[in-house]
Formats: C-alpha cells, structure tokens, sequence
C-alpha cells in the first residue's frame, strides 16, 4: 500500500514503532519533561516568540480551528475570513455558530490571493482575519507576506492554519505577525491522527485570559496553567505525544530547511513525471504539500478509484463540487521519489487506458 494522501500520510519506521509500545502513564515528571520539549521545539520550528505557548489538544485540526475562535474571539470583534475552499469556509461556519460577526473574502477554486483582494477591506473596522494557509481542498498556498502587511496596516489579530503547510513551506509566525498557529499531526508531522498543535503569542494568551470561555474541554486557561509544569488538564494521546518527540528531534537533526527542501524536491519530481499525461494542475499557487491535478477528459473520482482498487494507492479525492473534477496528490511523509515512479505509471496505466 501507498498513501500519497494529504493526511494520514505514510509514517517513518522509528516513529511507527513507538506505537506498538505499551503506553505509559503520563502524571510523572519524565512525561512532564517531554511535553514541555516538545513546546520548545515546535517553537522553534515555526518561529514563534520566545514569550509563546503551546496548547497540545487531543482534538482533530477542525476541533482545534474551533477552540481557538471559541478561546481568542469575542461577539465584539469583526473578523475577516479568507474563503477559497471547504476549509476557509469552516471558518466562517465556526464563527455563525458562535455568533461571532464575520465577513467572507470570498476567492474562486484555485485563485491566488492578492493585495486587490484585500485592498476593499482596508479601514472597515475589521479586528481579526483568520486564513487556512495552505487551502487544501484546491491546493492553493496564500501569500503570509501579503497578509502580514494588510493585518499590520489595519492592526488585525492573525489566526492561521497552517496545518497541511507546515513543514512543507516556509513560514515564521513571528515574521508573520501571526498571533496563533495552528497544526495537527497527521500532515508532515507524519503521525497518527488525533492531536493538534495551537501556538498562540502574549496578544493571544491576553485574550484568552480575558474571554469567559463556556467549555470545559476546550477551555484554553486550563491548558496554558496546567502547561506550565508540562501537562495537559485532559488525558492527551500519550503514544502520539510520545511520537511526535521523536518525530521533532529528527526534524532537529535534519535541519527546517532541508526537511523543506526535501518536500519541494519530491513535489517537482512528480509534477515532472506526469506534465505529458492529460491532467492540468488549476491551483495558482500551489503549495509543496499537495499537486492538484483536473483530467480534462476523465471523472476525477473514477481514477481515485481505480488507484486504489487496481494498484494499492491512494490518493486524495475532492468533496462537493470539485468531486468529479480534481483530485489531489500529497507528498508529505516517508514517500521517496521510487514512490512517485510507482504512482506516476499507476496514473498514466489507469488515465491513458481506454
């Protein structure tokens, strides 16, 4: 079997072999130690300031995007959310169920946000803008640069998801003027599902020690005070935090620019294998994390299919109206570039065949 999803991705040996260990009890020092280890170098690894904290959630990346509008945004801000696909547009379905007010910078499937984009914006009284990073559902990465100076001059509070592009593109929170991260663990981190990551900066942390949260699970005081001594207030994932230590030391010892590199590399590999074959790649701005490709004469879904079902890989298909119409590749995880060979001849066989 190969997974060129975009989440769970294909694990590394080492990291996969921690999951069939007996989990451990986790109310000790020793544990302790590890979480807060794990907050230092995921600090590091996205640039954040020295004075940021990390929240690990047992939680899906939608339940994490949930909690920090819950925990950072308040019925008194006006936020701003950018939507060119099914998750920029979970955004603005949390903010409705909150009766948060929010407006939508609405893109087309697989168009590039700009500074015209958000020229119109300007002085409307806007507090916040929340983006997906990387749109995963068209593959289009957005332009932090852009943003940072549209959120500066207008003095917004940034919230990114950066989950599906974290590690497979650049980005420095700090340098971005982001006020909270978010991440999951089943992208580059490459580890089972079930955790997300939410760095939030000293603005966030204020504005979270101000908003009377009316949750007791997703209530972020909890977590930043108990955080402190390297715990959670909940059982976290013990075996995924675990993992994700060893996963964030290998990072470490690779070095953020080649673990980058390496992604970048795999993603052009692939794009080059298949640019004869009759697929178009729609997304403006593609991220190294995914290829977007469109059959111009084949049902998208069908070849998601026939991957599967006739060779053993996956791939991952689009839901609502792009269903039929794309389907996306991921390089993320322990693929290599053999694996794109195997993948790249599995698509022409099953593209080119009548």
């Amino acid at each position: 079997m190969l997974n060129f999803g975009v989440g769970p991705v294909m694990m590394h040996q080492d990291v996969l072999a921690i999951g069939s260990e007996q989990i451990p009890y986790f109310r000790t020092p020793e544990f302790s130690y590890l979480v807060l280890e794990n907050e230092r170098l995921l600090k590091k690894l996205v640039g954040a300031p020295d004075s940021s904290r990390v929240i690990f959630l047992t939680s899906s990346g939608t339940g994490a995007m949930e909690a920090v509008v819950l925990n950072t945004l308040t019925s008194k801000d006006r936020v701003l959310v950018v939507n060119g696909g099914s998750f920029g547009m979970r955004f603005k379905k949390i903010c409705d169920i909150y009766g948060i007010p929010s407006t939508e910078l609405r893109l087309g499937f697989f168009e590039r946000l700009t500074e015209e984009h958000l020229e119109p914006y300007t002085d409307k009284g806007f507090t916040s803008l929340l983006v997906n990073v990387h749109e995963t559902s068209t593959g289009v990465l957005y332009n932090m640069r852009v943003i940072r100076e549209f959120c500066k001059a207008n003095r917004l509070f940034l919230v990114a998801d950066a989950i599906s592009s974290f590690l497979a593109d650049p980005f420095d929170m700090k340098d971005y003027g982001v006020s909270v991260t978010i991440l999951s663990s089943q992208k580059a981190l490459a580890l089972p599902p079930g955790m997300s990551y939410v760095i939030v900066d000293r603005n966030a942390q204020e504005r979270i020690s101000c908003n009377p949260v009316r949750s007791l699970y997703f209530n972020f005081k909890d977590y930043l005070r108990d955080g402190t001594r390297g715990q959670t207030p909940y059982t976290p994932a013990v075996s995924v935090m675990i993992q994700l230590n060893r996963r964030l030391k290998m990072i470490e010892a690779k070095g953020l620019p080649n673990v980058i590199g390496e992604v970048a590399a795999l993603a052009d590999d692939f794009r080059q294998r298949v640019a004869d074959l009759p697929l178009t790649m729609p997304s403006q701005s593609p991220s190294n994390a995914m290829t977007t490709l469109m059959p111009i004469s084949r049902d998208a879904y069908q070849i998601v299919r026939l991957l599967k079902d006739q060779h053993g890989i996956f791939v991952a298909p689009n839901g609502g109206e792009l269903r039929h119409r794309v389907f996306r590749v991921g390089h993320l995880g322990a693929i290599s570039t053999r694996d794109n060979v195997v993948l790249a001849e599995a698509l022409r066989d099953t593209i080119l065949k009548a």
